[in-house]
C-alpha cells in the first residue's frame, strides 16, 4: 500500500492530508506529517494565557472566491458544532459581522481620512492600468518602484493596500500585479473591507485545531520534534524520484526507505521560520538561527534548477521583515474608546492605519473573543509595523528593540485618547511583540524559475507545497494558495480526474473593471 510522507504540519500540508484522504483514497494510517515544533499549524499559530499574555504571529483574511479553502473546510466540522462546517462557520460569522470600516486611515493629527477618494493622479491610474495589463514576463526581477512614480506611495490606495497585503515599495512587481488582478473584484469596497471574510476565532482555533483532529480520527500520524534534514533520490533520468527521507528525531538520527509508488511533499522554505517573541517587559531576541525549512530547500535544490532557488528568498532579511504585537487587556477601555473614535462597535471596524507612524503601524479590534478559551472580562487585540527598523514617533528606537510596553505607549501616541484612558491602558494590558525576519519573503524580488513548480517537470513521487511552490495566476500570503497547492499536488501525483476549480479571474468580467475604474477615479 502506497504511503504519503509530507515536510511540515502547516495549512499547506494539513490540507495535503485531508485532500490524499478525500480524493485520493488514502487510509489516515499511510499518511505521515514531520514537524520540527512542538505543535502543528505552521503560520497558523495562536498561544499564551490570559496570565502572560496571548500571541499570535497573524492573522489572515479570506473572500467569497478562496474556492479549493472553502471547498476544503466544507467537509471539517467545526470544535463548537459538529454539525457546522467550518465554511459555513466562516460564511455566517459574514453575513452576521461583516467589517465595516469608516476609520481605516488615521492622520498624523488623530484625524480620520476620507478614503472616497483613492488619492491617485492621472499618472497613477496609467501606471495602475499598464501594470494590470502588462504581461507578467515582462515584469521579470523588477520592483514595484520600477513601475510607478513616488507620489503613487502617498496615495490612500497605497497606505490601504500595502497595510491591508503587506506590501513593501521594494516588492516584487510580478507579485503586486497579480493582486492587483486577484481582488480586483474588491476595489469597490476596499476602505470599508466589506468584502473581507474572517474566522470567528483566531485560525489556530478555527481552522488548524478542526481540521487536525479530522485528521487524527481517521489514522494520520503527527511526528513533532521531528527534523527531515535532506532527502535521497534514486539515480537516473528522474531527478524527482525520492527514494530516502533522512530525518533528526530526539538527536538521532533515522533513515525511511521510500518506493516510487509514495508520496513525498515538502514544504519548502517558511515565511514565520526564525520568529523570535519578546514580552511586555523585553524586546524580541533577534533571530539565531534558519530552520530546516529552508536548509533542506537549499540541499535537495543543489544542482537541481527545476527544484527552484531559495537564495532569492531567505537571503535579504531587511527586506522581507515586520513585526506583529498581541495584546491581551483586562479592562475593556481600550476597545471602547476605540468604538467611540471609530464608529464601529469591537470586531466591525477592520484595520486602522496610522498613515504619519515611522513604523506604518497598524491595529485591528477583532469579534471577542478571539481564543475559543479566552475568559469573560478578557479581550485581545492585534497589530503590526511593516518599518519596525525605524525609531518610532515617540520612542527614539526603533520597533525591534522596543518592549510590548513601549509599542503599546507608540501606538496611543497615534490615538486621540486622554491622559486618563491612556494611563489606564497601559496599566491593565500585556502586549507580546513577535519579531519576523521571512514574514514576506515571499514577496521578494524573484524571476519565474525561482520558484519550483508544484510537481517539477520529471518528478515521479515529489512535489512541493505552500507559499514558495509556483501556481500561476493565484497570489501568496494567503490560506487559499497554500491548500490550492495541496490539492494541486495530490491531484497530479495521483492522476486524478477531481482537479482544483480555476482560480477566479475577476479582471476579465468587463461589469469588475468597470466598478474597479469608477473607484480609481473617485475625487
Amino acid at each position: 500500500m502506497a504511503k504519503a510522507y509530507l515536510v511540515g504540519s502547516g495549512i499547506a500540508a494539513l490540507a495535503a492530508a485531508a485532500f490524499l484522504i478525500r480524493d485520493g483514497g488514502f487510509d489516515g494510517a499511510d499518511i505521515h506529517l514531520f514537524e520540527e515544533q512542538r505543535d502543528v499549524g505552521g503560520s497558523l499559530d495562536a498561544g499564551g494565557t490570559p496570565e502572560t499574555g496571548y500571541s499570535m504571529r497573524g492573522g489572515r483574511m479570506f473572500e467569497a472566491e478562496f474556492r479549493c479553502t472553502y471547498d476544503l473546510l466544507s467537509g471539517i466540522p467545526t470544535l463548537d458544532d459538529p454539525a457546522v462546517s467550518v465554511t459555513e462557520e466562516i460564511l455566517a460569522g459574514h453575513e452576521e459581522f461583516a467589517w465595516d470600516d469608516v476609520a481605516r486611515l488615521v492622520d498624523g493629527d488623530a484625524r480620520i481620512v476620507d478614503t472616497a477618494s483613492m488619492g491617485f493622479s492621472e499618472r497613477d491610474r496609467l501606471d495602475l492600468v499598464r501594470c494590470l495589463a502588462a504581461p507578467e514576463g515582462h515584469l521579470d526581477g523588477k520592483r514595484i518602484t520600477d513601475c510607478f512614480g513616488e507620489h503613487f506611495f502617498t496615495t490612500n490606495f497605497w497606505f490601504m493596500w500595502c497595510t491591508t497585503f503587506a506590501f513593501q515599495p521594494w516588492h516584487s512587481a510580478i507579485e503586486f500585479r497579480r493582486y492587483l488582478r486577484r481582488f480586483v473584484h474588491l476595489f469597490p469596497e476596499f476602505a470599508s473591507m466589506s468584502g473581507i471574510h474572517r474566522t470567528r476565532y483566531n485560525q489556530y482555533d478555527s481552522i488548524v485545531r478542526p481540521l487536525t483532529a479530522w485528521l487524527r480520527e481517521r489514522g494520520v500520524t503527527v511526528h513533532t520534534g521531528c527534523r527531515v534534514v535532506d532527502l535521497g533520490f534514486t539515480p537516473g533520468s528522474h531527478s524527482g524520484t525520492v527514494d530516502t527521507i533522512h530525518l533528526s528525531r530526539c538527536g538521532g538520527e533515522e533513515q525511511i526507505a521510500v518506493s516510487p509508488e509514495d508520496l513525498v511533499l515538502v514544504t519548502n522554505g517558511s515565511m514565520t521560520d526564525a520568529s523570535s517573541l519578546g514580552s511586555h517587559t523585553a524586546a524580541p531576541p533577534p533571530p539565531a538561527h534558519r530552520s530546516q525549512a529552508w536548509l533542506l530547500w537549499h540541499r535537495i535544490a543543489r544542482g537541481r534548477p527545476e527544484f527552484g532557488n531559495p537564495a532569492a528568498f531567505d537571503k535579504f532579511v531587511k527586506e522581507s521583515r515586520w513585526e506583529s504585537f498581541t495584546v491581551t487587556a483586562k479592562d475593556p477601555v481600550f476597545l471602547e474608546a476605540l468604538e467611540k473614535f471609530s464608529g464601529r462597535e469591537t470586531g466591525r471596524g477592520g484595520l486602522m492605519t496610522f498613515t504619519a507612524s515611522n513604523w506604518l503601524l497598524t491595529i485591528v479590534a477583532n469579534r471577542q473573543p478571539v481564543y475559543r478559551d479566552q475568559p469573560d472580562g478578557v479581550s485581545v487585540w492585534w497589530g503590526y509595523g511593516l518599518f519596525p527598523g525605524r525609531a518610532g514617533n515617540r520612542t527614539p528606537k526603533p520597533m525591534t528593540m522596543c518592549s510590548g510596553r513601549e509599542i503599546l505607549e507608540e501606538v496611543l501616541h497615534h490615538l486621540p485618547f486622554d491622559e486618563a484612558t491612556a494611563e489606564r491602558v497601559l496599566a491593565t494590558s500585556t502586549v507580546v511583540p513577535c519579531l519576523m525576519p521571512y514574514i514576506t519573503s515571499q514577496f521578494l524580488v524573484r524571476r519565474r524559475a525561482d520558484r519550483p513548480r508544484v510537481v517539477p517537470e520529471g518528478s515521479v513521487n515529489l512535489a512541493f507545497i505552500g507559499q514558495f511552490a509556483e501556481v500561476p495566476d493565484d497570489v501568496v500570503f494567503t490560506v487559499e494558495y497554500s491548500v490550492r497547492t495541496a490539492w494541486t499536488a495530490v491531484a497530479r501525483l495521483l492522476r486524478l480526474d477531481r482537479q482544483p476549480p480555476a482560480v477566479y479571474k475577476g479582471h476579465h468580467d468587463p461589469h469588475v473593471l468597470a466598478a474597479a475604474l469608477e473607484t480609481m477615479h473617485r475625487r
